[in-house]
């Protein structure tokens, strides 16, 4: 049986590890944008000693690309990506507290690895509702890589962002089915 949340950004060890697969989740607060070119600068700059964009401790990545804001709103259609096109870059950003990512498709046994060891969360959105999703998009900026275009690393303020729990921090995972015995 799941359960509803109402989680408010940043996120903590306590909010992260009280969440199982299958549950649903209504976050509110600040989320970051970032594909994979953006997760290769990140690292890039942590290879350098650099300071990053944002703080990761208890952050969440959204991985989206939105499209162009039309008038009167934040952004476009804010929809998901394939998530494992970062899943060579995000052990490492989970290390440092990164608490959550959201995109859709399963994880690497690697990430999942990452979210168990430093109890953190993947997170799917409904892919193809990027434009029911932007409704709950409050505000966004590009605040680093803005050479990127859509995908920029971006500063979103979201309320009630409807996410599901895909891998949790014990290791569970909604895509494996459960043995029947």
């Amino acid at each position: 049986m799941s359960t509803t949340y109402k989680l408010t950004t940043p996120l903590s060890d306590e909010d992260v590890s009280k969440l199982v697969i299958g549950d649903v989740v209504l976050l509110t607060g600040v989320i970051y944008t970032a594909r994979d070119a953006a997760h290769k600068r990140l690292v890039e700059s942590l290879d350098k000693g650099e300071a990053l964009p944002f703080d990761l401790k208890g952050a969440l990545i959204y991985y989206v690309g939105p499209t162009p804001a039309p008038p009167g709103r934040p952004i476009g259609a804010a929809g998901p990506t394939t998530s494992y096109r970062m899943d060579s870059y995000a052990p490492r950003l989970h290390s440092l507290g990164l608490k959550a990512t959201i995109g859709k498709g399963k994880r690497s046994d690697e990430v999942k690895a990452a979210l168990t060891a430093h109890k953190a969360v993947y997170f799917g959105a409904t892919g193809g509702a990027g434009a029911l999703l932007s409704q709950c998009i409050k505000a966004a900026k590009v605040i680093a890589y803005e050479d990127l275009g859509p995908e920029a690393i971006r500063e979103l303020t979201v309320e009630d962002f409807p996410l599901l729990v895909i891998n949790d921090t014990k290791g569970g995972e909604l895509y494996v089915k459960p043995k029947i015995d």
